[in-house]
């Protein structure tokens, strides 16, 4: 049976935590399979093979509005201030169920096959070095600003065909629609991102006109060509998915990089082994996104009963899959706490699984091999500038800036 409550180590609050979380997931695996969390009401899941068996699941989903109102499913409804944000969010395919994600992802998985971003590889290259370019020029700056933050918003922009002269909004939007995945979110944080989502909103409402009377080669043309020629996208399911498409296509890869670095600078061995053999760029992306997970958590409703490890888990519960704890445990991964950028067998979870594998996962890839390739190239030396300070989030890992010198 799972303990009642998790370790006090676990405090998703605590600013020790929030530095350092792999430590307390040690002490939350080492009690037991699931544990239930009163402050958030979840069951909060640790290992590896629950994490990657429960995504998988379909006795849980990540809405629940599909098969039951909120009444029927033991759930207070969101206020109504709330609404924007709600509507916004819940048109996207991460929030939908079938038969409505089937639907939306056939239709974006076509801006995503492997040709597709095999294709945005040159200019993902160039991009970044131009990019890690200016860096060098000015002797160094804040990686997360300088390359981490503008590649992939740039990239995932012209997917979509957001003109360069509009792309300065996206990112704040972005960030504060964002703060609403974190656990108890504030009221000022909520505010924040019902404004956002109005705003978002209406900034795509209008270039989803203009690209009705001049469409051209990008995503939203195509969205548009798909329901035109009868494949139900209402607008609300366009603009929700391209919203959808910029948080999640740079959110991640922007945290990513800089988490990287980070742990790079800690471990200047591993930096002097990548540096002295850039061939092990591609296990490096993929180690170092093990080693520092930038979503740590990602939410299911539990939609029939289910049972973990002798517990049972009722229906309209909601369980805390700790991508972070899965990514240290040590029944999949040899010495879990050790950055190993040759690492060879890493099926670590960050890009999730299941139906709502990350659709951009090898967009993603690219993009941080691109950048990571070309700070090696163009900054040999390149070394920390000063001690960096953690977002004060838990669900979306970052740093606040990773100063860097040349």
């Amino acid at each position: 049976m799972a303990a009642i409550n998790p370790p006090k180590s676990f405090d998703p609050w605590d600013q020790a935590f929030l530095a350092d979380p792999y430590p307390a997931y040690t002490d939350l695996r080492a009690h037991g399979r699931v544990h239930y969390y009163e402050p958030t009401d979840q069951w909060l899941v640790s290992h590896h093979a629950d994490v990657s068996t429960l995504l998988r699941d379909r006795r849980l989903g990540r809405t629940y509005q599909h098969r039951f109102t909120h009444e029927d499913f033991g759930r207070t409804p969101p206020p109504p201030e709330h609404e924007p944000f709600h509507v916004l969010n819940d048109h996207g395919m991460l929030d939908l169920e079938p038969p409505d994600h089937t639907r939306i992802r056939r239709l974006v998985s076509k801006a995503f096959t492997p040709r597709t971003v095999e294709r945005l590889r040159p200019y993902v290259d160039r991009l970044a070095s131009d990019l890690v370019g200016e860096l060098v020029a000015a002797g160094g700056g804040d990686l997360l600003t300088v390359v981490a933050e503008p590649l992939p918003v740039a990239v995932i922009a012209e997917m979509l065909g957001i003109p360069e002269s509009e792309r300065a909004q996206l990112r704040p939007w972005s960030a504060d629609i964002c703060g609403m995945y974190e656990l108890s979110p504030s009221k000022e944080t909520a505010e924040r991102a019902v404004r956002a989502s109005v705003e978002f909103t209406e900034f795509l409402r209008e270039l989803i006109a203009v690209r009705r009377e001049e469409p051209g080669d990008d995503l939203i043309s195509g969205l548009i060509a798909a329901y035109d020629e009868g494949d139900r996208l209402s607008e609300q399911e366009m603009i929700s998915t391209c919203v959808l498409l910029l948080n999640a296509g740079h959110e991640a890869t922007v945290n990513a990089t800089v988490n990287g670095w980070w742990a790079l600078f800690r471990h200047p061995e591993q930096l002097a082994a990548l540096r002295a053999d850039r061939g092990l760029v591609g296990t490096a992306v993929e180690e170092l996104m093990r080693y520092d997970t930038p979503l740590q958590l990602f939410e299911r409703w539990v939609l029939d009963e289910i049972e973990v490890d002798g517990t049972v888990i009722p229906r309209g519960s909601e369980v805390a899959l700790l991508f972070g704890a899965a990514n240290h445990d040590p029944a999949v991964f040899a010495e879990p706490e050790a950055l190993d950028l040759s690492r060879a067998e890493n099926p670590h979870i960050s890009f999730s699984a299941g139906i709502h594998y990350c659709i951009g996962a090898p967009l993603a890839r690219i993009e941080l091999a691109a950048s990571m390739r070309a700070l090696l190239e163009q900054a040999p030396s390149l070394r920390l500038g000063a001690e960096p300070s953690r977002k004060p989030n838990f669900v979306i890992r970052g740093l606040e800036g990773l100063l860097v010198e040349v």
